[in-house]
């Protein structure tokens, strides 16, 4: 679905593809064409004959799954993100395709789900609520918006972990266990993202930099420093996933060997007893003490102190 928006001399007008020759014959004007949903061939035709935009860039656009890109020529530049969807407030998140194209007066989005942020933009400049003076604004508010949604979810994340940690103290529980497992996961592909935006930014801050986009250069500067810092950020939640995994599978191993050690001493303690019980047990009519009146206590004692003797070693080995 396209849609179209043309602002000159403090009015806005939208409509349909007409509105690009008008665009074309009024100078210091600005358009806007915003592309959402799967793509179709007129979006190809479009983006590649009538607004003249690269190739190459206009493929990866159109693309439902590409790793996010920045490409800058002149007067144009080209940013391909990976914003989380509408629908994505947790670690259990999915993303969408984001295109951006920008110029001097020209703006071009394209994405394959709906974006109410950018809808609510859309709206805004369409009432004149809001003065998108240049189309390097609604660029440096999508790429700001993007990353501050992944980093409300990593923020988010550090008051759970806080509650997990000392949750494992207390009880190992297995769906705590199984949770870390989860979020371990989900950063990973969070990292990766991110890793991809962090250089992403950096690339459109040195753009600005070197093409001297006035009252640009310092916001854009800004997003990519907030990537950057989210994306440590994510490395660092993993890392302490990481060491609470550790620790769960540490503490779990210590317990069982607490309690194999105590089935040790046991079977340690009951196997010469069982001997002697097993000895006795034979049908021999000649053993010793067997027709002794005071043979069966005997036995007794000598196993109570077979067993007291072994308890009594285990204890100075501080096995009990």
């Amino acid at each position: 679905m396209q849609r179209w928006l043309l602002i000159y001399d403090n009015n806005v007008e939208s409509g349909n593809a007409e509105l690009f020759s008008r665009w074309k014959q009024q100078p210091g004007s600005l358009l806007w064409l915003d592309i959402e949903g799967p793509a179709a061939e007129g979006d190809h035709e479009t983006l590649l004959d009538k607004l003249a935009l690269p190739e190459a860039e206009v493929q990866d656009a159109l693309r439902d799954r590409h790793p996010p890109a920045f490409a800058g020529e002149q007067d144009l530049l080209f940013l391909l993100t990976k914003p989380l969807d509408s629908e994505s407030h947790t670690l259990d998140f999915n993303t969408q395709q984001m295109a951006i194209f920008s110029g001097p007066a020209l703006l071009v989005t394209r994405h394959n789900k709906m974006s109410p942020y950018l809808n609510t933009l859309w709206s805004e400049v369409e009432r004149g609520e809001r003065a998108m003076s240049s189309p390097y604004e609604i660029v440096a508010l999508l790429a700001r918006r993007m990353i501050e949604r992944y980093g409300k979810i990593l923020l988010n994340l550090e008051n759970r972990l806080d509650v997990i940690e000392d949750a494992l103290l207390e009880d190992f529980n297995e769906a705590h266990m199984q949770e870390l497992v989860g979020y371990n996961t989900a950063l990973r592909k969070m990292r990766r993202i991110l890793n991809y935006h962090v250089s992403v930014t950096e690339n459109l801050s040195r753009y600005a930099l070197r093409h001297n986009l006035d009252g640009w250069i310092e916001e854009y500067q800004d997003i990519a420093s907030q990537a950057e810092r989210f994306n440590s950020l994510a490395e660092l939640y993993q890392n302490v996933i990481n060491d609470l995994i550790e620790g769960y599978i540490s503490l779990n191993a210590h317990n069982l060997n607490q309690v194999m050690r105590v089935l040790t001493v046991v079977t340690v303690v009951f196997l010469p007893l069982t001997l002697l019980v097993g000895i006795y047990g034979m049908n021999f009519e000649y053993m010793p003490e067997l027709k002794s009146e005071y043979g069966y206590f005997i036995l007794i004692a000598v196993m109570a102190g077979i067993a007291s003797l072994l308890a009594f070693i285990f204890r100075r080995m501080k096995w009990l």
